[in-house]
């Protein structure tokens, strides 16, 4: 099957291998990767310019602690009632060249029902945007790339997911792609008052609480956390790798740096970005 071609523009991700490796390197400046066997993680979907930095630090701590034969990136987007779609291609252009793409066992997955394939024509950035980081950090390393629902479907996909790759002998890595509050006029959602209670509220309350329930493994305390509070866009992506992450014993999370758009840019309308490594 053809290259899957980039879509996201220049704005959201470096155009070229040199200048999408300067990014990388100033996102883990002054940054320790925490001791541990580190095999999945939650990484926010924002253009680089906000969320890279997040998403480089848990990549770059898991891909320093254990080998992977795959990288499964489980994208958002979809809402409670959609089917999980999975793309089938041979690979994905980015700018450190072709990525590709696990395309024998995704239609083992089709095959099996769990998913639906993708459409040629459908795009969406919570799985693009990791790519090339994924090629930074995992070089050579097939990813399957499926986009999870904001349901207890997403469980059993993650579920599903990690007993085919086991019986395979494959060892995976597990990327949930996730931004937390969406908050402000541009989003239609304002429950709180002026801007400094309401940041202050999104990182203490809203986005927290969501959190809690991600280093838990509680995801499906997680889900109904996110249909109350609106405290995600993507609240299936963490639900399929908690669950990808519990076919292995993990107990817990950690929380590797939280931060919102405000902190990198102020403005009436921010969204939370959290690094989360299992």
């Amino acid at each position: 099957m053809p290259m899957r071609k980039r879509v996201l523009p220049r704005g959201w991700y470096p155009g070229s291998a040199d200048e999408c490796n300067r990014e990388i390197d100033e996102f883990l400046k002054g940054f320790t990767p925490p001791r541990g066997m580190w095999r999945g993680g939650v990484v926010p979907h924002a253009g680089w310019f906000f969320s890279g930095r997040a998403a480089a630090r848990v990549m770059s701590t898991i891909a320093g602690s254990v080998r992977a034969d795959r990288v499964v990136i489980y994208g958002g987007h979809l809402a409670e009632g959609q089917q999980p779609i999975i793309y089938t291609d041979d690979s994905w252009e980015t700018p450190f060249g072709a990525q590709r793409l696990d395309s024998d066992t995704s239609r083992k997955l089709v095959s099996a029902g769990e998913v639906t394939e993708a459409d040629r024509s459908f795009s969406d950035n919570t799985v693009e945007i990791q790519l090339p980081l994924v090629r930074r950090f995992f070089p050579e390393v097939p990813v399957i790339a499926i986009h999870s629902p904001a349901s207890d479907r997403a469980m059993r996909l993650g579920e599903a997911v990690g007993a085919l790759l086991e019986a395979e002998g494959l060892a995976a890595v597990y990327l949930g792609s996730a931004d937390l509050t969406h908050y402000g006029p541009n989003y239609g959602f304002t429950p709180k008052g002026n801007l400094a209670e309401a940041v202050q509220w999104v990182k203490e309350k809203n986005d927290r609480s969501l959190i809690n329930k991600a280093l838990a493994m509680d995801a499906h305390g997680l889900l109904q956390d996110a249909r109350s509070k609106q405290n995600t866009c993507s609240a299936g992506p963490i639900a399929s790798v908690i669950a990808s992450m519990s076919r292995h014993g993990v107990p817990c999370g950690k929380l590797l740096e939280y931060y919102t758009s405000y902190d990198v840019a102020p403005d009436a309308s921010f969204v939370g970005y959290a690094a989360i490594v299992y």
